[in-house]
């Protein structure tokens, strides 16, 4: 079975984003990494390729900035890597993204299961996730803790999902899309060989004619960036019985009208 999985780089989760001089986002010297929800979607892509006697794939939209985790893809141990890259993704709609994605899902051609990450960490969301599933016409199974079977021969996959009330066990034709959590693995580190053998790689790049594709106008467009205003805290430490810091943090909230 065929699996593919997308992923990205993205700005370390303790790095300090702001604007730049130039209006655009920056993260210093920072380093890039792997998107973190994607790394459990990798090591599914990897887990069921094996399963099945398959091959899995990993898929990047953007620019050279996501050679970076497509090469930490291909050393964990996936077996192909693609890039996606056309000015007319530089939007940043989630429809064109989808749509991109969609076709080149599409162009592989004997796809069968797309795993995603829950979300992307830097822009905070899935919709094109669902829209991406909408594009190709296939089931969308979202926070799958457990993949519990997959059956080629009867096209079917039976999943466990994480929802509000506990876990739900459901069941879907083949292909289909899921949004995986981390409960679902423990992805595993790049080997020293993998890591080398990445390094050396070359990854394809497809654009939009490549993929006889075309992305609908954007919905949105961005104006610009700024810089959140800088916060004066203040800093007071109470001390007392309970009672004594419990009456003067009932003043203090009522003499910063918060009370």
């Amino acid at each position: 079975m065929h699996v593919v999985a997308f992923t990205r780089s993205t700005p370390d989760t303790a790095a300090k984003v702001e604007v730049g001089a130039n209006g655009q986002p920056t993260w210093g010297d920072a380093a890039t990494v792997v998107n973190p929800w994607d790394e459990y979607a990798l090591e599914e892509a990897i887990l069921q390729a094996e399963a099945t006697s398959g091959q899995a794939t990993v898929i990047a939209l953007g620019d050279e900035l996501h050679n970076e985790a497509l090469k930490h893809s291909l050393a964990m141990g996936l077996n192909a890597a693609i890039r996606v890259e056309d000015a007319a993704l530089n939007t940043g709609d989630a429809l064109a993204a989808a749509s991109a994605a969609a076709a080149a899902v599409k162009k592989l051609g004997d796809v069968k299961l797309v795993i995603c990450g829950k979300e992307a960490v830097d822009t905070g969301t899935d919709q094109h996730i669902f829209q991406m599933a909408r594009k190709l016409g296939w089931t969308l199974l979202s926070n799958v803790s457990k993949i519990l079977s997959v059956d080629e021969a009867a096209g079917t996959i039976r999943v466990e999902r994480q929802i509000e009330q506990g876990k739900q066990v459901v069941s879907a034709a083949l292909p289909a899309v899921l949004t995986v959590t981390k409960e679902i693995n423990e992805p595993r580190y790049p080997s020293f060989i993998g890591i080398r053998k990445a390094s050396k790689a070359t990854i394809p790049v497809w654009s939009l004619a490549d993929l006889a594709a075309e992305v609908p106008s954007a919905g949105v467009s961005v104006t610009g960036y700024r810089n959140l205003p800088p916060r004066d805290v203040k800093l007071e430490m109470l001390s007392g019985t309970p009672e004594e810091m419990a009456a003067k943090l009932v003043d203090l909230l009522i003499e910063e009208k918060v009370l």
